[in-house]
């Protein structure tokens, strides 16, 4: 990747992405922490679009699904923590 070039002179940079199973896992695993984007309740449900997440509770997530269910890159639903208590 050119980062930068004059007069034939070019800085580059390699950059290399690498995700452990480990570090996947804890991204796709929400936590008590992670907040719902409409209303502010524990979020159960990440929306991963080409753009970027969307973070849900399950009444949010569950209302929006038909809307973004085609252009989500996946869907990720803890809901059913809910019912494991």
């Amino acid at each position: 990747m050119v980062i930068w070039s004059w007069k034939g002179y070019t800085l580059s940079q390699e950059i290399t992405v690498e995700a452990t199973e480990d570090q996947q896992e804890s991204r796709e695993t929400l936590s008590a922490a992670d907040r719902c984007d409409v209303c502010g309740a524990q979020a159960y449900i990440r929306v991963e679009l080409a753009s970027g997440d969307l973070i849900f509770c399950s009444h949010h997530g569950n209302e929006k699904k038909a809307q973004l269910e085609p252009v989500a890159v996946s869907w990720h639903d803890e809901s059913a923590k809910l019912l494991a208590r």
